[in-house]
């Protein structure tokens, strides 16, 4: 199955991005997570295909979600545990 889908980037969030279905934009996206998100950012417009490879998410689970809800909300990867602990306050 291919998707032709948008990508938006949010001003408020690094490394928070939105799909949605190129046709509809983000006219089914929530408006409470649009506020959460702030104004989103085109960043591009591409095919998801069967060979089509994302960096950090599951292209299928960005095609079924965005099916059935609308919208794919990508979120910031997670800190690494040891780089949370490189600066502690109060230390030299």
């Amino acid at each position: 199955m291919t998707l032709i889908c948008s990508i938006y980037r949010s001003p408020k969030k690094e490394g928070m991005y939105l799909y949605v279905d190129k046709k509809a934009g983000i006219t089914k996206v929530p408006e409470s997570l649009l506020k959460a998100f702030g104004e989103p950012h085109l960043v591009m417009s591409l095919a998801l295909t069967p060979k089509q490879k994302l960096a950090r998410v599951d292209r299928e689970e960005v095609i079924r979600t965005v099916n059935e809800k609308g919208f794919f909300l990508q979120m910031p990867p997670g800190k690494e545990d040891y780089l949370l602990n490189l600066y502690t306050p109060g230390s030299s």
